[in-house]
Protein backbone atom coordinates (compact mmCIF):
# COMPACT_ATOMS: atom_id res chain seq x y z
CA UNK A 1 0.00 0.00 0.00
CA UNK A 2 1.75 3.50 -0.86
CA UNK A 3 -0.09 6.24 0.59
CA UNK A 4 1.26 10.14 0.35
CA UNK A 5 0.66 12.20 3.24
CA UNK A 6 -0.88 15.52 1.96
CA UNK A 7 0.11 18.74 4.10
CA UNK A 8 -3.44 18.82 6.11
CA UNK A 9 -2.22 15.09 7.08
CA UNK A 10 1.15 15.49 7.75
CA UNK A 11 -0.32 18.56 10.41
CA UNK A 12 -2.97 16.06 11.53
CA UNK A 13 -0.37 13.51 12.74
CA UNK A 14 1.32 16.36 14.30
CA UNK A 15 -1.78 17.09 16.17
CA UNK A 16 -2.07 13.62 17.53
CA UNK A 17 -4.70 12.34 14.79
CA UNK A 18 -5.53 8.65 15.40
CA UNK A 19 -5.82 7.73 11.37
CA UNK A 20 -2.34 9.23 10.94
CA UNK A 21 -0.96 7.76 13.70
CA UNK A 22 -2.07 4.60 12.53
CA UNK A 23 -0.73 5.29 8.91
CA UNK A 24 2.62 5.94 10.19
CA UNK A 25 2.82 2.51 12.76
CA UNK A 26 1.77 0.69 9.94
CA UNK A 27 4.93 2.21 7.20
CA UNK A 28 6.81 1.48 10.20
CA UNK A 29 5.98 -2.14 11.18
CA UNK A 30 4.35 -3.84 8.25
CA UNK A 31 5.86 -5.27 5.10
CA UNK A 32 3.73 -3.82 1.81
CA UNK A 33 3.00 -0.52 3.69
CA UNK A 34 4.72 3.14 2.25
CA UNK A 35 4.35 6.68 3.43
CA UNK A 36 5.44 9.54 1.54
CA UNK A 37 5.62 13.20 2.18
CA UNK A 38 5.93 15.15 -0.77
CA UNK A 39 8.55 18.11 0.23
CA UNK A 40 6.52 21.22 -0.90
CA UNK A 41 3.59 19.56 1.19
CA UNK A 42 5.90 18.90 4.21
CA UNK A 43 6.97 23.01 3.87
CA UNK A 44 3.63 23.92 4.01
CA UNK A 45 2.57 21.28 6.82
CA UNK A 46 5.56 22.96 8.88
CA UNK A 47 4.63 26.46 8.06
CA UNK A 48 1.23 25.75 9.77
CA UNK A 49 2.70 23.89 12.86
CA UNK A 50 5.96 24.25 13.15
CA UNK A 51 8.19 21.12 13.53
CA UNK A 52 6.16 19.34 11.87
CA UNK A 53 8.55 19.04 8.78
CA UNK A 54 11.66 17.92 11.26
CA UNK A 55 9.28 15.42 13.27
CA UNK A 56 7.80 13.30 10.09
CA UNK A 57 11.10 13.89 8.23
CA UNK A 58 13.01 11.83 11.22
CA UNK A 59 10.75 8.47 11.05
CA UNK A 60 11.92 5.72 9.62
CA UNK A 61 8.49 4.80 7.89
CA UNK A 62 7.82 8.09 6.19
CA UNK A 63 10.10 8.48 2.69
CA UNK A 64 10.41 12.14 1.85
CA UNK A 65 9.65 13.28 -2.07
CA UNK A 66 11.82 15.55 -3.55
CA UNK A 67 11.16 18.18 -6.00
CA UNK A 68 12.50 16.75 -9.22
CA UNK A 69 11.56 18.07 -12.68
CA UNK A 70 8.66 16.75 -13.21
CA UNK A 71 7.49 17.42 -10.11
CA UNK A 72 8.27 20.95 -10.79
CA UNK A 73 6.70 21.28 -13.80
CA UNK A 74 3.06 19.99 -12.52
CA UNK A 75 3.80 22.60 -9.59
CA UNK A 76 4.09 25.55 -12.08
CA UNK A 77 0.06 23.88 -13.78
CA UNK A 78 -1.46 24.20 -9.99
CA UNK A 79 -2.63 26.75 -7.86
CA UNK A 80 -0.52 25.61 -4.35
CA UNK A 81 2.49 23.86 -4.47
CA UNK A 82 1.67 21.53 -1.58
CA UNK A 83 -1.11 19.80 -3.87
CA UNK A 84 0.45 20.35 -7.33
CA UNK A 85 3.40 18.08 -5.19
CA UNK A 86 0.98 15.85 -3.11
CA UNK A 87 -1.19 15.27 -6.30
CA UNK A 88 1.99 14.69 -8.96
CA UNK A 89 3.04 12.14 -5.91
CA UNK A 90 -0.15 10.20 -5.77
CA UNK A 91 -0.20 9.52 -9.82
CA UNK A 92 1.00 6.21 -11.55
CA UNK A 93 4.93 5.73 -11.51
CA UNK A 94 7.19 2.60 -12.90
CA UNK A 95 7.47 1.85 -8.97
CA UNK A 96 3.63 2.38 -7.87
CA UNK A 97 1.86 1.30 -11.41
CA UNK A 98 -1.48 1.62 -9.67
CA UNK A 99 -0.71 5.22 -7.92
CA UNK A 100 -0.76 5.88 -4.51
CA UNK A 101 -3.55 6.86 -2.37
CA UNK A 102 -3.65 10.17 -1.01
CA UNK A 103 -4.30 10.87 2.78
CA UNK A 104 -6.45 14.08 3.71
CA UNK A 105 -8.16 15.82 6.45
CA UNK A 106 -9.97 17.59 3.37
CA UNK A 107 -11.12 15.43 1.30
CA UNK A 108 -13.06 18.03 -0.45
CA UNK A 109 -9.83 19.65 -1.86
CA UNK A 110 -9.42 16.74 -3.79
CA UNK A 111 -12.69 16.27 -5.71
CA UNK A 112 -12.80 16.37 -9.54
CA UNK A 113 -8.67 15.93 -9.00
CA UNK A 114 -7.93 12.33 -10.44
CA UNK A 115 -6.44 10.66 -7.38
CA UNK A 116 -7.79 7.83 -4.86
CA UNK A 117 -8.31 9.90 -1.53
CA UNK A 118 -8.52 8.51 2.36
CA UNK A 119 -10.25 10.66 4.61
CA UNK A 120 -8.68 10.95 7.52
CA UNK A 121 -10.92 13.73 9.50
CA UNK A 122 -12.95 11.04 10.66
Amino acid sequence: MHIILDDTAMAAAGQGNILASRLIHRAHAEPGWFLYAPACALVEADRRRPGTAEHLAALPGITVLDLDLPAALAVAKQRTWAAAHSSHAAQPTPDRPDGAVLATTAPERWEGQRVRVLDLSS
